[in-house]
Protein backbone atom coordinates (compact mmCIF):
# COMPACT_ATOMS: atom_id res chain seq x y z
CA UNK A 1 0.00 0.00 0.00
CA UNK A 2 1.32 3.53 -0.78
CA UNK A 3 2.81 5.42 2.15
CA UNK A 4 1.08 8.79 2.59
CA UNK A 5 3.99 11.02 3.48
CA UNK A 6 3.20 14.31 1.77
CA UNK A 7 -0.04 13.93 -0.23
CA UNK A 8 -3.31 12.04 -0.04
CA UNK A 9 -6.68 12.12 -1.75
CA UNK A 10 -9.76 11.81 0.46
CA UNK A 11 -13.20 10.85 -0.83
CA UNK A 12 -16.19 11.87 1.29
CA UNK A 13 -19.17 9.60 0.67
CA UNK A 14 -22.15 11.90 1.25
CA UNK A 15 -24.90 9.34 0.68
CA UNK A 16 -28.39 8.26 1.79
CA UNK A 17 -28.26 4.81 3.41
CA UNK A 18 -31.56 3.32 4.57
CA UNK A 19 -32.09 2.15 8.13
CA UNK A 20 -32.11 -1.64 8.33
CA UNK A 21 -31.09 -2.23 4.69
CA UNK A 22 -27.76 -3.85 5.51
CA UNK A 23 -27.33 -5.49 2.10
CA UNK A 24 -28.37 -2.33 0.26
CA UNK A 25 -26.08 -0.14 2.33
CA UNK A 26 -23.17 -2.52 1.77
CA UNK A 27 -23.77 -2.35 -1.99
CA UNK A 28 -23.96 1.45 -1.76
CA UNK A 29 -20.59 1.44 0.02
CA UNK A 30 -19.07 -0.89 -2.59
CA UNK A 31 -20.16 1.36 -5.45
CA UNK A 32 -18.88 4.44 -3.65
CA UNK A 33 -15.51 2.84 -3.05
CA UNK A 34 -15.28 1.76 -6.69
CA UNK A 35 -16.03 5.32 -7.82
CA UNK A 36 -13.47 6.70 -5.38
CA UNK A 37 -10.88 4.17 -6.60
CA UNK A 38 -11.49 5.23 -10.20
CA UNK A 39 -10.75 8.80 -9.13
CA UNK A 40 -7.50 7.83 -7.41
CA UNK A 41 -8.65 8.22 -3.80
CA UNK A 42 -6.50 6.88 -0.98
CA UNK A 43 -9.28 6.74 1.59
CA UNK A 44 -13.09 6.87 1.61
CA UNK A 45 -14.85 8.45 4.58
CA UNK A 46 -18.43 7.28 5.17
CA UNK A 47 -20.87 8.62 7.74
CA UNK A 48 -22.06 7.55 11.19
CA UNK A 49 -23.55 4.03 11.43
CA UNK A 50 -23.61 3.89 7.62
CA UNK A 51 -24.04 0.12 7.37
CA UNK A 52 -26.98 0.12 9.80
CA UNK A 53 -28.54 3.36 8.61
CA UNK A 54 -28.99 6.22 11.06
CA UNK A 55 -30.54 6.38 13.56
CA UNK A 56 -31.25 2.64 13.96
CA UNK A 57 -32.83 3.17 17.40
CA UNK A 58 -33.80 -0.11 19.07
CA UNK A 59 -32.88 -2.17 16.01
CA UNK A 60 -29.38 -2.34 17.50
CA UNK A 61 -30.78 -4.21 20.51
CA UNK A 62 -31.50 -7.12 18.17
CA UNK A 63 -28.36 -9.32 18.10
CA UNK A 64 -29.11 -10.62 14.60
CA UNK A 65 -29.14 -7.08 13.22
CA UNK A 66 -25.80 -6.11 14.76
CA UNK A 67 -24.28 -9.39 13.59
CA UNK A 68 -25.49 -8.72 10.03
CA UNK A 69 -23.94 -5.25 10.11
CA UNK A 70 -20.59 -6.50 11.38
CA UNK A 71 -20.55 -9.32 8.81
CA UNK A 72 -21.17 -6.76 6.05
CA UNK A 73 -18.18 -4.73 7.26
CA UNK A 74 -16.00 -7.86 7.22
CA UNK A 75 -17.03 -8.54 3.60
CA UNK A 76 -16.22 -4.95 2.63
CA UNK A 77 -12.89 -5.21 4.42
CA UNK A 78 -11.92 -8.27 2.37
CA UNK A 79 -12.35 -6.23 -0.81
CA UNK A 80 -9.71 -3.72 0.30
CA UNK A 81 -7.07 -6.35 -0.45
CA UNK A 82 -7.22 -5.09 -4.04
CA UNK A 83 -4.85 -2.22 -3.22
CA UNK A 84 -7.52 0.44 -3.71
CA UNK A 85 -8.63 3.00 -1.17
CA UNK A 86 -9.12 2.14 2.46
CA UNK A 87 -12.45 2.79 4.18
CA UNK A 88 -13.66 4.52 7.32
CA UNK A 89 -17.27 3.42 7.86
CA UNK A 90 -19.81 3.59 10.67
CA UNK A 91 -21.22 0.34 12.07
CA UNK A 92 -22.62 -0.90 15.39
CA UNK A 93 -20.03 -2.97 17.24
CA UNK A 94 -20.76 -5.68 19.78
CA UNK A 95 -17.86 -7.18 21.69
CA UNK A 96 -17.14 -8.51 25.16
CA UNK A 97 -17.41 -5.00 26.61
CA UNK A 98 -20.87 -4.22 25.24
CA UNK A 99 -22.62 -2.53 22.31
CA UNK A 100 -21.07 0.57 20.74
CA UNK A 101 -21.75 3.21 18.10
CA UNK A 102 -18.50 2.58 16.26
CA UNK A 103 -16.41 3.17 13.18
CA UNK A 104 -14.40 0.47 11.40
CA UNK A 105 -11.20 1.29 9.53
CA UNK A 106 -10.63 -1.11 6.62
CA UNK A 107 -7.47 -1.70 4.58
CA UNK A 108 -5.19 -4.51 3.41
CA UNK A 109 -8.14 -6.92 3.20
CA UNK A 110 -9.04 -6.68 6.88
CA UNK A 111 -10.51 -4.53 9.64
CA UNK A 112 -7.49 -2.60 10.88
CA UNK A 113 -9.23 -1.29 13.99
CA UNK A 114 -12.47 -0.03 15.51
CA UNK A 115 -13.11 3.33 17.14
CA UNK A 116 -16.17 3.81 19.37
CA UNK A 117 -18.15 6.95 20.11
CA UNK A 118 -17.26 8.35 23.52
CA UNK A 119 -19.85 11.09 24.05
CA UNK A 120 -23.34 9.64 23.62
CA UNK A 121 -26.00 12.34 23.06
CA UNK A 122 -29.09 12.15 25.22
CA UNK A 123 -31.10 15.25 24.34
CA UNK A 124 -33.61 16.39 21.73
CA UNK A 125 -33.95 13.74 19.06
CA UNK A 126 -31.06 11.67 20.46
CA UNK A 127 -31.29 8.95 23.09
CA UNK A 128 -28.19 6.87 22.39
CA UNK A 129 -27.44 6.19 26.06
CA UNK A 130 -30.38 3.81 26.22
CA UNK A 131 -28.90 1.52 23.55
CA UNK A 132 -25.13 2.07 23.43
CA UNK A 133 -22.25 2.02 25.88
CA UNK A 134 -19.77 4.89 25.79
CA UNK A 135 -16.49 3.94 24.16
CA UNK A 136 -13.05 4.44 25.69
CA UNK A 137 -11.11 7.62 25.00
CA UNK A 138 -9.52 7.01 21.57
CA UNK A 139 -6.01 7.51 20.32
CA UNK A 140 -4.95 8.18 16.74
CA UNK A 141 -4.42 5.31 14.29
CA UNK A 142 -1.74 4.84 11.70
CA UNK A 143 -3.20 4.67 8.21
CA UNK A 144 -0.46 4.19 5.60
CA UNK A 145 1.82 6.43 7.62
CA UNK A 146 -0.81 9.10 8.27
CA UNK A 147 -1.95 9.49 11.88
CA UNK A 148 -5.72 9.89 11.86
CA UNK A 149 -8.01 10.88 14.68
CA UNK A 150 -11.61 9.68 14.28
CA UNK A 151 -14.00 11.29 16.76
CA UNK A 152 -17.61 10.30 16.05
CA UNK A 153 -20.25 13.04 15.75
CA UNK A 154 -21.08 14.11 19.33
CA UNK A 155 -17.41 13.61 20.28
CA UNK A 156 -16.72 17.03 18.73
CA UNK A 157 -19.85 18.70 20.15
CA UNK A 158 -19.42 17.87 23.84
CA UNK A 159 -16.86 18.81 26.45
CA UNK A 160 -15.18 15.46 27.14
CA UNK A 161 -11.97 16.52 25.39
CA UNK A 162 -11.95 13.78 22.76
CA UNK A 163 -10.38 15.96 20.07
CA UNK A 164 -7.78 17.41 22.44
CA UNK A 165 -6.80 13.91 23.51
CA UNK A 166 -6.35 12.88 19.89
CA UNK A 167 -4.25 15.98 19.16
CA UNK A 168 -2.08 15.47 22.20
CA UNK A 169 -1.57 11.83 21.16
CA UNK A 170 -0.20 12.82 17.76
CA UNK A 171 -3.16 12.92 15.38
CA UNK A 172 -2.42 14.90 12.21
CA UNK A 173 -5.97 15.32 10.92
CA UNK A 174 -9.43 14.66 12.37
CA UNK A 175 -12.01 12.79 10.28
CA UNK A 176 -15.50 13.04 11.78
CA UNK A 177 -18.35 10.75 10.59
CA UNK A 178 -21.72 12.31 11.45
CA UNK A 179 -25.46 11.80 11.48
CA UNK A 180 -26.46 15.41 12.08
CA UNK A 181 -30.15 16.21 11.43
CA UNK A 182 -31.25 19.41 9.76
CA UNK A 183 -33.04 22.36 11.25
CA UNK A 184 -33.18 25.94 10.05
CA UNK A 185 -29.71 27.49 10.48
CA UNK A 186 -28.02 24.21 11.51
CA UNK A 187 -25.08 24.48 9.10
CA UNK A 188 -23.82 27.65 10.77
CA UNK A 189 -24.01 25.87 14.12
CA UNK A 190 -21.93 22.98 12.76
CA UNK A 191 -19.31 25.36 11.38
CA UNK A 192 -18.92 26.98 14.79
CA UNK A 193 -18.61 23.62 16.54
CA UNK A 194 -15.87 22.49 14.16
CA UNK A 195 -14.05 25.82 14.31
CA UNK A 196 -13.91 25.50 18.09
CA UNK A 197 -12.15 22.15 17.72
CA UNK A 198 -9.79 23.52 15.06
CA UNK A 199 -8.82 26.35 17.38
CA UNK A 200 -8.31 24.04 20.36
CA UNK A 201 -6.32 21.37 18.49
CA UNK A 202 -4.56 23.29 15.68
CA UNK A 203 -5.60 20.44 13.38
CA UNK A 204 -7.66 20.32 10.20
CA UNK A 205 -11.11 18.76 10.66
CA UNK A 206 -13.20 16.98 8.02
CA UNK A 207 -16.92 16.82 8.85
CA UNK A 208 -18.82 14.17 6.82
CA UNK A 209 -22.61 14.15 7.09
CA UNK A 210 -25.26 11.91 5.56
CA UNK A 211 -28.19 12.93 3.34
CA UNK A 212 -31.82 11.82 3.40
CA UNK A 213 -34.99 11.40 5.41
CA UNK A 214 -35.53 8.92 8.22
CA UNK A 215 -39.02 9.17 9.68
CA UNK A 216 -39.17 12.68 11.23
CA UNK A 217 -35.46 13.40 10.80
CA UNK A 218 -33.90 14.90 7.70
CA UNK A 219 -30.16 14.83 7.07
CA UNK A 220 -28.91 17.55 4.75
CA UNK A 221 -25.34 16.51 3.97
CA UNK A 222 -23.43 19.78 3.53
CA UNK A 223 -20.20 18.07 4.58
CA UNK A 224 -17.21 20.39 4.91
CA UNK A 225 -13.69 20.78 6.23
CA UNK A 226 -11.63 23.49 7.88
CA UNK A 227 -7.87 23.80 7.60
CA UNK A 228 -5.79 24.26 10.73
CA UNK A 229 -5.56 28.00 9.99
CA UNK A 230 -9.40 28.17 10.29
CA UNK A 231 -9.96 28.69 6.56
CA UNK A 232 -12.77 26.74 4.91
CA UNK A 233 -11.10 23.87 3.08
CA UNK A 234 -14.16 22.70 1.18
CA UNK A 235 -17.95 22.85 1.41
CA UNK A 236 -20.10 20.16 -0.18
CA UNK A 237 -23.65 20.77 -1.44
CA UNK A 238 -26.66 20.58 0.83
CA UNK A 239 -29.37 17.92 0.19
CA UNK A 240 -27.36 16.22 -2.57
CA UNK A 241 -25.66 12.83 -2.57
CA UNK A 242 -22.34 12.05 -4.20
CA UNK A 243 -18.72 11.05 -3.82
CA UNK A 244 -16.63 14.19 -3.34
CA UNK A 245 -12.85 14.35 -3.60
CA UNK A 246 -10.37 16.56 -1.80
CA UNK A 247 -6.58 16.67 -2.09
CA UNK A 248 -4.43 17.16 0.98
CA UNK A 249 -0.78 18.22 1.06
CA UNK A 250 1.68 17.96 3.93
CA UNK A 251 3.57 21.19 4.42
CA UNK A 252 5.78 22.63 7.12
CA UNK A 253 2.75 23.38 9.32
CA UNK A 254 0.85 20.12 8.82
CA UNK A 255 -1.77 18.89 6.39
CA UNK A 256 -3.79 21.31 4.29
CA UNK A 257 -6.52 20.91 1.69
CA UNK A 258 -5.44 22.05 -1.76
CA UNK A 259 -7.98 23.69 -4.06
CA UNK A 260 -11.10 22.45 -2.31
CA UNK A 261 -14.42 23.40 -3.90
CA UNK A 262 -17.03 25.48 -2.06
CA UNK A 263 -20.64 24.74 -3.05
CA UNK A 264 -23.32 27.39 -2.88
CA UNK A 265 -25.59 26.86 0.12
CA UNK A 266 -29.33 27.65 -0.17
CA UNK A 267 -30.77 30.48 1.88
CA UNK A 268 -33.03 29.59 4.83
CA UNK A 269 -36.33 29.44 2.94
CA UNK A 270 -34.94 27.32 0.12
CA UNK A 271 -33.20 25.05 2.64
CA UNK A 272 -36.44 24.46 4.54
CA UNK A 273 -38.36 23.80 1.31
CA UNK A 274 -35.72 21.33 0.13
CA UNK A 275 -35.72 19.63 3.52
CA UNK A 276 -39.50 19.18 3.41
CA UNK A 277 -39.36 17.87 -0.17
CA UNK A 278 -36.58 15.38 0.56
CA UNK A 279 -38.18 14.28 3.83
CA UNK A 280 -41.47 13.48 2.09
CA UNK A 281 -39.79 11.82 -0.90
CA UNK A 282 -37.68 9.52 1.25
CA UNK A 283 -40.58 8.60 3.53
CA UNK A 284 -42.77 7.65 0.56
CA UNK A 285 -40.06 5.88 -1.43
CA UNK A 286 -38.28 4.07 1.40
CA UNK A 287 -41.59 2.74 2.69
CA UNK A 288 -42.63 1.48 -0.73
CA UNK A 289 -45.63 3.69 -1.56
CA UNK A 290 -46.36 4.17 -5.26
CA UNK A 291 -48.15 7.48 -4.84
CA UNK A 292 -49.88 9.85 -2.42
CA UNK A 293 -53.38 11.26 -2.07
CA UNK A 294 -54.52 14.34 -0.18
CA UNK A 295 -57.58 16.44 0.31
CA UNK A 296 -57.27 19.76 -1.54
CA UNK A 297 -59.58 22.21 0.20
CA UNK A 298 -58.72 25.49 -1.48
CA UNK A 299 -56.81 26.54 1.65
CA UNK A 300 -53.13 27.34 2.08
CA UNK A 301 -52.12 24.22 4.06
CA UNK A 302 -53.38 21.64 1.59
CA UNK A 303 -52.10 23.71 -1.33
CA UNK A 304 -48.55 23.88 0.01
CA UNK A 305 -48.62 20.16 0.81
CA UNK A 306 -49.71 19.42 -2.75
CA UNK A 307 -46.85 21.56 -4.10
CA UNK A 308 -44.34 19.82 -1.83
CA UNK A 309 -45.65 16.42 -2.93
CA UNK A 310 -45.31 17.25 -6.61
CA UNK A 311 -41.81 18.65 -6.11
CA UNK A 312 -40.88 15.46 -4.23
CA UNK A 313 -42.57 12.80 -6.34
CA UNK A 314 -43.70 14.32 -9.63
CA UNK A 315 -47.26 15.16 -10.66
CA UNK A 316 -48.06 11.63 -11.87
CA UNK A 317 -47.70 10.27 -8.33
CA UNK A 318 -49.93 12.86 -6.63
CA UNK A 319 -53.73 12.63 -6.48
CA UNK A 320 -55.73 15.55 -5.08
CA UNK A 321 -59.36 15.26 -4.02
CA UNK A 322 -61.82 18.06 -3.27
CA UNK A 323 -64.35 16.97 -0.63
CA UNK A 324 -66.99 19.73 -0.56
CA UNK A 325 -69.92 20.20 1.81
CA UNK A 326 -72.59 22.88 2.15
CA UNK A 327 -70.12 25.30 3.83
CA UNK A 328 -67.47 24.99 1.12
CA UNK A 329 -67.30 28.37 -0.60
CA UNK A 330 -67.45 28.63 -4.38
CA UNK A 331 -64.10 30.41 -4.25
CA UNK A 332 -62.60 27.38 -2.46
CA UNK A 333 -63.80 25.11 -5.26
CA UNK A 334 -62.27 27.45 -7.83
CA UNK A 335 -59.00 27.84 -5.93
CA UNK A 336 -58.52 24.12 -5.38
CA UNK A 337 -59.13 23.41 -9.07
CA UNK A 338 -56.71 26.17 -10.06
CA UNK A 339 -54.02 24.81 -7.76
CA UNK A 340 -54.45 21.26 -9.09
CA UNK A 341 -54.26 22.55 -12.67
CA UNK A 342 -51.11 24.58 -11.96
CA UNK A 343 -49.45 21.51 -10.43
CA UNK A 344 -50.63 19.16 -13.18
CA UNK A 345 -52.05 16.53 -10.82
CA UNK A 346 -55.05 14.26 -11.04
CA UNK A 347 -57.97 16.06 -9.41
CA UNK A 348 -61.31 14.57 -8.39
CA UNK A 349 -64.33 15.90 -6.51
CA UNK A 350 -66.15 13.69 -4.02
CA UNK A 351 -69.06 15.50 -2.30
CA UNK A 352 -69.50 14.51 1.34
CA UNK A 353 -73.13 15.56 1.90
CA UNK A 354 -74.49 11.99 1.80
CA UNK A 355 -72.06 10.47 4.33
CA UNK A 356 -72.32 13.47 6.68
CA UNK A 357 -76.11 13.45 6.56
CA UNK A 358 -75.99 9.70 7.06
CA UNK A 359 -73.97 10.10 10.25
CA UNK A 360 -76.30 12.83 11.47
CA UNK A 361 -79.34 10.66 10.72
CA UNK A 362 -77.86 7.64 12.50
CA UNK A 363 -76.97 9.75 15.56
CA UNK A 364 -80.20 11.77 15.48
CA UNK A 365 -82.11 9.81 18.14
CA UNK A 366 -79.16 9.94 20.54
CA UNK A 367 -78.45 13.63 19.89
CA UNK A 368 -82.10 14.70 20.10
CA UNK A 369 -82.56 17.70 22.39
CA UNK A 370 -78.88 18.74 22.25
CA UNK A 371 -77.43 21.84 20.61
CA UNK A 372 -75.52 21.37 17.38
CA UNK A 373 -71.87 22.44 17.58
CA UNK A 374 -68.33 21.13 17.33
CA UNK A 375 -69.45 17.49 17.29
CA UNK A 376 -71.49 17.99 14.15
CA UNK A 377 -68.73 20.10 12.57
CA UNK A 378 -66.19 17.36 13.20
CA UNK A 379 -68.37 14.84 11.38
CA UNK A 380 -67.48 16.69 8.19
CA UNK A 381 -63.77 16.29 8.85
CA UNK A 382 -64.19 12.65 9.82
CA UNK A 383 -66.20 11.89 6.69
CA UNK A 384 -63.36 13.37 4.64
CA UNK A 385 -60.84 11.28 6.56
CA UNK A 386 -62.76 8.07 5.92
CA UNK A 387 -63.03 8.81 2.20
CA UNK A 388 -59.33 9.58 1.84
CA UNK A 389 -58.41 6.40 3.71
CA UNK A 390 -60.73 4.42 1.43
CA UNK A 391 -58.99 5.86 -1.63
CA UNK A 392 -55.67 4.96 -0.01
CA UNK A 393 -56.77 1.38 0.66
CA UNK A 394 -58.22 0.91 -2.82
CA UNK A 395 -55.34 2.37 -4.85
CA UNK A 396 -52.34 2.00 -2.54
CA UNK A 397 -51.67 5.73 -2.26
CA UNK A 398 -50.44 7.03 1.09
CA UNK A 399 -52.61 9.78 2.57
CA UNK A 400 -50.74 13.04 3.12
CA UNK A 401 -52.18 14.95 6.06
CA UNK A 402 -51.91 18.72 6.10
CA UNK A 403 -52.02 20.29 9.60
CA UNK A 404 -49.42 22.96 10.39
CA UNK A 405 -47.53 23.35 13.68
CA UNK A 406 -49.75 26.18 14.89
CA UNK A 407 -52.81 23.94 14.58
CA UNK A 408 -51.03 20.95 16.07
CA UNK A 409 -49.95 23.12 19.01
CA UNK A 410 -53.41 24.25 20.02
CA UNK A 411 -55.38 21.17 18.97
CA UNK A 412 -57.19 22.71 16.01
CA UNK A 413 -57.29 19.39 14.21
CA UNK A 414 -59.77 16.53 14.24
CA UNK A 415 -58.70 13.08 15.35
CA UNK A 416 -59.72 10.42 12.79
CA UNK A 417 -60.56 13.26 10.43
CA UNK A 418 -58.13 15.76 8.95
CA UNK A 419 -55.39 14.17 11.10
CA UNK A 420 -55.72 10.90 9.14
CA UNK A 421 -52.66 10.12 7.08
CA UNK A 422 -49.27 8.51 6.86
CA UNK A 423 -47.09 11.62 6.78
CA UNK A 424 -47.47 15.37 7.34
CA UNK A 425 -44.98 17.50 5.38
CA UNK A 426 -45.78 20.73 7.29
CA UNK A 427 -46.13 19.35 10.82
CA UNK A 428 -43.13 21.40 11.96
CA UNK A 429 -44.05 24.63 10.12
CA UNK A 430 -45.92 27.39 11.92
CA UNK A 431 -48.74 29.00 9.95
CA UNK A 432 -46.78 32.20 9.31
CA UNK A 433 -43.96 30.06 7.86
CA UNK A 434 -46.47 28.29 5.62
CA UNK A 435 -47.46 31.63 4.07
CA UNK A 436 -43.81 32.65 3.70
CA UNK A 437 -42.80 29.42 1.98
CA UNK A 438 -45.82 29.48 -0.32
CA UNK A 439 -44.69 32.86 -1.63
CA UNK A 440 -41.10 31.63 -1.90
CA UNK A 441 -42.14 28.61 -3.99
CA UNK A 442 -44.23 30.73 -6.36
CA UNK A 443 -41.19 32.92 -7.02
CA UNK A 444 -38.49 30.22 -7.14
CA UNK A 445 -37.90 26.89 -8.83
CA UNK A 446 -34.57 25.11 -8.27
CA UNK A 447 -33.83 22.90 -11.24
CA UNK A 448 -33.92 19.58 -9.39
CA UNK A 449 -37.48 19.95 -8.09
CA UNK A 450 -39.95 17.74 -9.97
CA UNK A 451 -42.82 20.24 -9.98
CA UNK A 452 -43.45 22.99 -12.52
CA UNK A 453 -42.02 26.49 -12.33
CA UNK A 454 -44.16 29.57 -11.79
CA UNK A 455 -47.16 30.21 -9.55
CA UNK A 456 -48.25 26.80 -8.27
CA UNK A 457 -50.22 28.15 -5.29
CA UNK A 458 -52.79 30.67 -6.54
CA UNK A 459 -52.39 34.10 -4.97
CA UNK A 460 -56.01 34.10 -3.81
CA UNK A 461 -55.27 31.07 -1.62
CA UNK A 462 -52.41 32.95 0.05
CA UNK A 463 -54.24 36.20 0.74
CA UNK A 464 -57.66 34.96 1.90
CA UNK A 465 -58.46 34.57 5.61
CA UNK A 466 -57.80 30.99 6.77
CA UNK A 467 -60.91 28.92 7.51
CA UNK A 468 -61.77 25.28 8.13
CA UNK A 469 -65.18 25.97 6.50
CA UNK A 470 -67.04 23.77 8.97
CA UNK A 471 -69.80 26.35 9.50
CA UNK A 472 -71.13 29.47 7.80
CA UNK A 473 -68.64 32.36 7.59
CA UNK A 474 -66.14 30.58 9.88
CA UNK A 475 -62.64 32.07 10.23
CA UNK A 476 -59.69 30.70 12.23
CA UNK A 477 -59.33 34.04 14.03
CA UNK A 478 -62.86 33.71 15.45
CA UNK A 479 -61.34 31.64 18.27
CA UNK A 480 -57.59 32.24 17.93
CA UNK A 481 -55.46 35.39 17.97
CA UNK A 482 -53.97 36.50 14.63
CA UNK A 483 -51.37 33.98 13.48
CA UNK A 484 -48.54 36.51 13.87
CA UNK A 485 -49.43 36.75 17.57
CA UNK A 486 -50.22 33.07 18.02
CA UNK A 487 -46.98 31.90 16.43
CA UNK A 488 -44.87 34.30 18.49
CA UNK A 489 -46.48 32.94 21.67
CA UNK A 490 -46.09 29.33 20.54
CA UNK A 491 -42.47 29.75 19.52
CA UNK A 492 -41.68 31.04 23.02
CA UNK A 493 -43.63 28.27 24.78
CA UNK A 494 -42.58 25.40 22.51
CA UNK A 495 -39.14 26.14 21.10
CA UNK A 496 -37.74 27.80 24.22
CA UNK A 497 -39.84 26.24 27.01
CA UNK A 498 -40.55 29.83 27.97
CA UNK A 499 -43.00 31.06 30.56
CA UNK A 500 -46.20 33.07 30.64
CA UNK A 501 -44.75 35.90 32.70
CA UNK A 502 -41.93 36.39 30.21
CA UNK A 503 -44.42 36.76 27.36
CA UNK A 504 -46.53 39.22 29.35
CA UNK A 505 -43.38 41.23 30.05
CA UNK A 506 -42.82 41.36 26.29
CA UNK A 507 -46.25 42.97 25.87
CA UNK A 508 -48.56 40.02 25.16
CA UNK A 509 -52.00 39.96 26.77
CA UNK A 510 -51.99 37.66 29.81
CA UNK A 511 -55.43 36.15 29.15
CA UNK A 512 -54.44 35.34 25.59
CA UNK A 513 -51.17 33.73 26.65
CA UNK A 514 -52.73 31.62 29.40
CA UNK A 515 -55.46 30.50 26.97
CA UNK A 516 -52.85 29.39 24.42
CA UNK A 517 -50.77 27.68 27.13
CA UNK A 518 -53.84 25.70 28.21
CA UNK A 519 -54.64 24.67 24.63
CA UNK A 520 -51.01 23.60 24.11
CA UNK A 521 -51.06 21.29 27.12
CA UNK A 522 -54.47 19.70 26.56
CA UNK A 523 -53.73 18.94 22.89
CA UNK A 524 -50.87 16.60 23.78
CA UNK A 525 -53.08 13.52 23.43
CA UNK A 526 -53.87 14.49 19.85
CA UNK A 527 -50.23 15.03 18.95
CA UNK A 528 -49.35 11.56 20.25
CA UNK A 529 -51.72 10.15 17.62
CA UNK A 530 -50.59 12.35 14.75
CA UNK A 531 -48.66 11.32 11.66
CA UNK A 532 -44.89 11.90 11.58
CA UNK A 533 -43.55 14.94 9.76
CA UNK A 534 -40.14 16.31 8.85
CA UNK A 535 -38.32 18.22 11.58
CA UNK A 536 -37.16 21.68 10.45
CA UNK A 537 -37.13 23.58 13.78
CA UNK A 538 -34.93 23.12 16.82
CA UNK A 539 -37.79 21.47 18.72
CA UNK A 540 -40.39 19.44 16.90
CA UNK A 541 -43.30 17.59 18.46
CA UNK A 542 -42.48 13.97 19.20
CA UNK A 543 -38.75 13.37 19.20
CA UNK A 544 -37.70 16.70 20.73
CA UNK A 545 -40.63 17.74 22.93
CA UNK A 546 -41.93 14.90 25.09
CA UNK A 547 -44.55 16.27 27.44
CA UNK A 548 -46.90 14.05 29.48
CA UNK A 549 -50.47 13.66 28.26
CA UNK A 550 -51.80 13.66 31.80
CA UNK A 551 -50.51 17.00 33.06
CA UNK A 552 -52.14 19.44 35.46
CA UNK A 553 -49.39 22.08 35.49
CA UNK A 554 -50.43 25.51 34.28
CA UNK A 555 -48.07 28.42 34.80
CA UNK A 556 -50.86 30.82 33.94
CA UNK A 557 -53.09 29.46 36.71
Amino acid sequence: MPHLTDRFRLAVAQLDPAVGDVAGNLELARKARAEAAEAGADLVLFTELFIAGYPPEDLVLKPAFVAACMEAVERLAEETADGGPGVVIGCPLRNADGLFNAVAVLDEGRVLTWRSKVDLPNYGEFDEKRVFQAGPMPGPLNYRGLRLGIPVCEDIWGDLGVCETLAESGAEILLVPNGSPFYRGKLDVRHQVVLRQVIETDLPVVYANKVGGQDELLFDGASFAFNADRSLAFQLPQFKTGIFLSDWVQGGEGWRCEGGSVASIPDDDEAVWRALVLGLADYVNKNGFRSVVLGLSGGIDSAICAALAVDALGASRVHCVMLPYRYTAETSLEDAAACAKALGVRYDTVPIADPVEGFLSALGPMFEGTTAGITEENLQSRARGVILMAISNKFGAMVVTTGNKSEMSVGYATLYGDMNGGFNPIKDLYKTEVFCLARWRNENHPDDLLGPAGEVIPERIIVKAPSAELREHQKDEDSLPPYEVLDAILEHLVEHDGGVDELVAQGFDRDTVTHIERLLYIAEYKRRQSAPGTKVTRKNFGRDRRYPITNRFREGG
